[in-house]
C-alpha cells in the first residue's frame, strides 16, 4: 500500500531536533514555526502530505491557529486530550487508506500504532530521511544547472 500520510509527534520531533531553533524553548512559538515551515518544505520536495500534532491543553490562550492545507495540517490537542490520542485516531481511521508512518519516540505510542499494524519511525531516522531528502533535492538541482551552464555555453 502507498503511503497515505506522516503524522508527526510535534514536540517529540523538536525535543529530538535541537539544532533547529537553537536557543529556543522547545515549546516555544519559534521552534513550532521552524519545525512546521521545514516540514513543509519536506512536503514539497517529497509529495508526502503530513499532518503534525502538538499538545495544545497546556498552551496560552494567544498561541495563534497555524494555518492548515490538505497538503500540511497543523493540530493542537484541546483541554482533556492528548497529541497522542489524536495520532493513534487518525492513525486508526488512515489505516484503510494505505500506510500511515508515525514520527514519535514515544514508546507506548509506537507500541499503540505498531499495534494496529502502522509503520512508526523514530525521531532521529525521521531527520535522516529528511536530511537526505533535501540532499537528493541539491545534488538534482546541481546536475541540472550543470547541464543548463554547458547547453547555455554550446550555444555561444
Amino acid at each position: 500500500m502507498p503511503l497515505v500520510r506522516i503524522l508527526v509527534d510535534g514536540y517529540s520531533l523538536l525535543h529530538n531536533w535541537p539544532e533547529l531553533a537553537p536557543g529556543q524553548p522547545r515549546h516555544s512559538e519559534r521552534a513550532r514555526d521552524e519545525l512546521i515551515h521545514l516540514l513543509t518544505q519536506y512536503h514539497d520536495v517529497t509529495g508526502e502530505p503530513i499532518t503534525i500534532f502538538f499538545d495544545g491543553a497546556g498552551a496560552p490562550a494567544f498561541v495563534p491557529k497555524h494555518d492548515s492545507s490538505r497538503n500540511v495540517e497543523i493540530l493542537f490537542s484541546r483541554a482533556g486530550q492528548t497529541a497522542d490520542e489524536m495520532i493513534e485516531r487518525a492513525a486508526h481511521r488512515f489505516q484503510s487508506y494505505g500506510e500511515v508512518l508515525v514520527v514519535t519516540d514515544d514508546t507506548a505510542e509506537r507500541d499503540t500504532v505498531g499495534g494496529m499494524g502502522g509503520s512508526v519511525c523514530s525521531c532521529a531516522n525521521f531527520i535522516r530521511m529528511i536530511e537526505s531528502a533535501f540532499t537528493e533535492l541539491q545534488d538534482e538541482l546541481r546536475n541540472i544547472n550543470r547541464a543548463e551552464r554547458n547547453r547555455f555555453k554550446g550555444r555561444q
